[in-house]
């Protein structure tokens, strides 16, 4: 299997079980901490592209619930580069192909 960079959030329970069930499917894994690392332009923006941001921006997040409605009206790369948690965890780098979430689809796809 390919090497993986996955960003989310190291104490993140989601994206603890996301490497560690990654890790058991014969993935090399890389977590990038959106916090503490950071996440590029090109990166949100890739993601933005293939997931859209419905599906990115986490609108169940305590992040989201803090933001006020001018602030949710905001440009989502915006968004997402202010208020980092606000991703939807973990976003999956595999070569070209991005996923966001850890659902059955993602697991299928990282499987095949």
């Amino acid at each position: 299997p390919p090497m993986l960079t996955v960003y989310g959030l190291t104490k993140c329970t989601t994206c603890q079980k996301a490497i560690s069930e990654l890790a058991g499917m014969g993935h090399s894994v890389t977590l990038l901490d959106v916090r503490a690392d950071g996440i590029s332009d090109g990166v949100l923006r890739a993601a933005l592209d293939q997931v859209g941001a419905a599906r990115l921006l986490n609108r169940g997040s305590m992040t989201w619930r803090g933001l006020s409605e001018a602030e949710r009206a905001g440009e989502p790369l915006a968004l997402l580069k202010a208020n980092p948690s606000l991703m939807k965890r973990p976003l999956i780098i595999n070569g070209a192909k991005i996923t966001a979430g850890w659902t059955k689809a993602t697991k299928t796809a990282l499987t095949a």
